[in-house]
């Protein structure tokens, strides 16, 4: 155990993330099986509770609105300035030949973002 008065290593530092970080990945998965059992239970119209909780399920809903409809309605402008290009849609789309390869990778605009990836030592 390290002494309370000395701050941890870098190293000290990225062992106790990656043991956080693997902790929270298993949990994670568990979670998500564990909460596509209890949904298809509700689903199936039975219920659950313990001494905290009840089980629910909450609708939410998401808003879209239809391209050709906007674009009939605010125009060809006001599309343009609101619309986003799926990059998987669109890759395959050139991938099917629908659209050419190598002027949509000329289009595409890399952006960088960091991001704290820890690579096993072990392989």
């Amino acid at each position: 155990m390290t002494n309370p008065e000395t701050p941890p290593t870098l190293s000290e530092l990225l062992e106790r993330y990656a043991l956080l970080r693997d902790t929270l990945l298993g949990l994670e998965a568990e979670k998500e099986e564990l909460g596509k059992q209890v949904k298809a239970a509700l689903e199936a119209g039975e219920e659950a509770e313990t001494d905290l909780y009840r089980a629910v399920l909450k609708v939410t809903r998401r808003v879209e609105y239809p391209l050709e409809r906007f674009r009939e309605v605010f125009g060809d402008a006001a599309t343009l300035e609101v619309a986003t290009i799926d990059k998987k849609k669109a890759e395959a789309l050139a991938q099917a030949g629908d659209l050419d390869g190598e002027r949509l990778r000329d289009l595409a605009k890399v952006r960088e973002v960091q991001a704290l990836v820890l690579l096993p030592k072990t392989r």
